[in-house]
């Protein structure tokens, strides 16, 4: 896919934002125990991103009621939906100046059209190595779904039906959509979030 940039200043991918507060404390902590110097930007990115596909349960999965939307809430809880868990990594990778962005896409949100569709959330991660953007999707796997880190193809969660509508979003965005944060931010079900009242569009 060729992507679309937000902006053309990878300093706008290094960010901390108000949801992606990788000062916080909680966070701090987290990134001591994760990352050391000796570490490459591939090691750091693997690391983190299988911690928070792994460690970080999509709350549609447990079904957990917590809605979290901060990266610091979303690790302090150990839950949040996809949106929810974007925030964190980047919050990690951004930390150790590593640039993330944030991609969409809009998926049916069950098994069928009539049943609605929403905007899934995943990152984008600029490796200097390499000089380029690999999307990474740590949702968190499950039976039918098996993202993994991989810079060679992309191993996202989900793939796109054109022909049901669903759409791949070519934009690598700096900040998260604010349809997203807003909805995160309006509720305080995530189930009942999660099944009535995502955003369909970016």
């Amino acid at each position: 896919m060729g992507f679309v940039f937000e902006s053309e200043n990878l300093g706008d991918y290094l960010l901390e934002l108000d949801v992606v507060d990788y000062s916080n404390s909680i966070i701090k902590e987290k990134i001591e125990e994760l990352f050391n110097s000796t570490q490459t930007e591939i090691e750091k990115a693997k690391i983190a991103f299988e911690f928070v596909r792994d460690e970080i349960s999509h709350s549609w999965d447990i079904q957990g009621k917590k809605v979290t939307c901060h990266a610091s809430d979303v690790l302090k809880y150990k839950q949040g939906i996809c949106y929810a868990k974007s925030n964190l990594l980047a919050a990690l990778l951004r930390s150790q100046g590593i640039p993330t962005g944030f991609c969409y896409q809009r998926l049916m949100l069950f098994d069928t059209p009539e049943k609605g569709y929403s905007i899934h959330a995943l990152n984008a991660v600029y490796f200097q190595s390499y000089k380029k953007w690999i999307r990474l999707d740590a949702r968190g796997n499950k039976t039918g779904v098996n993202a993994q880190f991989s810079l060679d193809e992309e191993k996202l969660a989900f793939s796109i039906n054109k022909e049901l509508n669903e759409e791949d979003y070519s934009i690598i965005f700096a900040k998260p959509n604010h349809k997203t944060i807003a909805v995160l931010k309006e509720h305080t079900d995530a189930l009942e979030m999660y099944k009535h009242y995502l955003p369909e569009n970016i």
